[in-house]
């Protein structure tokens, strides 16, 4: 074989030359060719037994079969053949993550001591993994298949009332045909909220494909297998309000659904990104923002082509899915629980509680929630209705509910607002707008109270003066004002140390500054 291959194009120019008579190296130096390359390649042309003018009348895959007929394969020495044997089993051993390549160069060095060195046994066992990695590329057929999973990474927002940071699940759905995606921030991945995001993604595309596929997501998939896997009686549900079928990929296969894979790292830098320097204050407030973006990702081109997902969704996918059922999929999930003393009953998966009337107390009643509602009933006759909150620890608490000694009993003690603000004046103005602060913390202002009581004799503990000096504090950090809060400031006598200087950066009168009227 010729030490460099040359295109069809040279080898038929060389044919001309040698038919012209020229010589080799004078071809050598007009064809700018080595002399060896040269060389080699008239050899091949006379072991055809053909004249040079009988060669030129071949056409180019002819005279391929003649002049690049494939040579012997050499034959392996016994080190390489030994070697080759034993790769597969190295590539097993090293989905073993305690195992190196360093320790099979060992173990195999120990076995033939006059093997490969490590260098180049590591640069054949690295041919033979790179060898096995090939991947397939499917066309999915339009309206086929929607898939989803959930991004790595959460998303946040903070609560206005609290100031706590909290952690949002972000959903990625997407059609693999366009690339037609549809991303969502939920409180959590639990699965009332999956179903009802996956309803909502469904609206998004306005229609149902024919098949949806998780990656066995233990809020969909009971019972993982290759085969036939086993989904849950909600999700199951869901798929038949639908007219759509789950399919679940093989465990530990992200390969199985790769679009959306691609597509939760899109979500990154095209949605994370962006809004990464951004501060929202509700679920609302975030994905309305993540909307905006998902709306920008869809509609912009893919890079090279005059076209975007969103038009290739409208062109081929939308007219083929399924039409959506007349009313949305509205998951509910029932739980039982008996009313506490305190007339409220828990949620366990919020661990937040729901007051019923007080004259249900020890009795066992059947809580049916959604993601928006919760409904509570006794013997099939709802008895309370709330929206849903899931804040952990916290109350929501119906007037109505309350026995009337309680609702008379702050009344009775002279406990109101007006008691606590009066109170409040005789300590100072910094302590009348922290009780102010307190009060508003509640729907209902009974329940802050016993916070209002605290906050007040904190002046006997303390004194007035360092009472009003930590309400200045407290009011400084334009975070929430609590008992515990002033407590802690007094405690650790941070009140008397001064506040921080506002600096003004006003600008002075002076003659220079021209008023409205100079633009009259």
């Amino acid at each position: 074989m010729a030490n460099k291959t040359i295109t069809m194009l040279q080898l038929r120019k060389i044919l001309q030359l040698k038919e012209q008579g020229y010589s080799n190296r004078r071809i050598k130096g007009v064809m700018n060719l080595s002399r060896q390359t040269v060389d080699d390649y008239v050899k091949r042309l006379k072991q055809t037994d053909k004249s040079y003018k009988e060669l030129l009348k071949l056409d180019n895959e002819s005279l391929q079969v003649l002049i690049f007929q494939e040579l012997a394969l050499p034959v392996l020495n016994d080190k390489f053949a030994d070697l080759q044997s034993r790769l597969p089993g190295f590539a097993e051993d090293l989905k073993n993550r305690k195992t190196t390549r360093i320790i099979l160069w060992e173990e195999y060095r120990e076995q033939v001591p006059d093997g490969y060195g490590r260098s180049q046994f590591c640069e054949h066992l690295s041919r033979y993994q790179e060898s096995r990695k090939a991947v397939m590329h499917f066309d999915h057929s339009p309206a086929e298949l929607m898939e989803f999973d959930f991004a790595g990474d959460t998303i946040n927002y903070v609560n206005p009332q609290t100031g706590e940071i909290v952690k949002c699940v972000v959903l990625v759905c997407r059609l693999p045909c366009s690339g037609y995606t549809y991303i969502e921030a939920l409180h959590s991945a639990q699965r009332l909220w999956l179903i009802a995001a996956l309803s909502r993604a469904l609206q998004y595309f306005g229609g149902v494909p024919y098949m949806v596929r998780t990656d066995n997501m233990k809020q969909i998939v009971k019972k993982a297998n290759r085969y036939e896997p086993s989904f849950d009686e909600l999700s199951q549900q869901w798929s038949v309000h639908y007219n759509t079928t789950l399919t679940a990929t093989r465990v530990a296969k992200p390969r199985d659904k790769a679009g959306v894979e691609s597509s939760v790292n899109t979500a990154y830098y095209r949605v994370y990104a962006p809004l990464r320097n951004e501060h929202f204050h509700s679920l609302f407030e975030l994905n309305k923002a993540i909307s905006e973006k998902m709306g920008k990702l869809n509609h912009s081109k893919f890079q090279g082509r005059d076209y975007s997902r969103h038009d290739k969704f409208i062109s081929l996918e939308q007219p083929l899915l399924r039409s959506l059922p007349k009313e949305a999929f509205v998951p509910k999930t029932t739980r039982s629980a008996k009313v506490a003393k305190n007339y409220h009953v828990m949620l366990g998966e919020d661990k937040h509680f729901y007051s019923v009337p007080h004259q249900n107390i020890g009795k066992q009643v059947s809580l049916v929630y959604d993601t928006e509602n919760v409904e509570i009933y006794l013997n099939q006759q709802r008895i309370a209705s709330h929206w849903r909150d899931t804040r952990n620890n916290e109350y929501s608490t119906l007037a109505e509910h309350m026995p009337s000694n309680h609702k008379h009993y702050t009344e009775q003690r002279g406990w109101d607002e007006e008691y606590f603000l009066k109170r409040a004046t005789t300590i100072g103005e910094n302590t009348v707008a922290a009780i102010g602060e307190v009060l508003k913390q509640k729907s209902f202002k009974e329940q802050t109270y016993r916070s209002c009581i605290g906050v007040i004799r904190l002046a006997d503990k303390y004194g007035k003066p360092r009472l009003e000096a930590a309400c200045a504090r407290a009011l400084s950090y334009k975070g929430k004002v609590t008992y515990g809060a002033l407590s802690n400031i007094l405690e650790k006598c941070l009140d008397k140390q001064p506040l921080q200087a506002t600096l003004d950066f006003s600008l002075p009168d002076h003659d220079n500054l021209r008023g409205a009227g100079a633009y009259s």
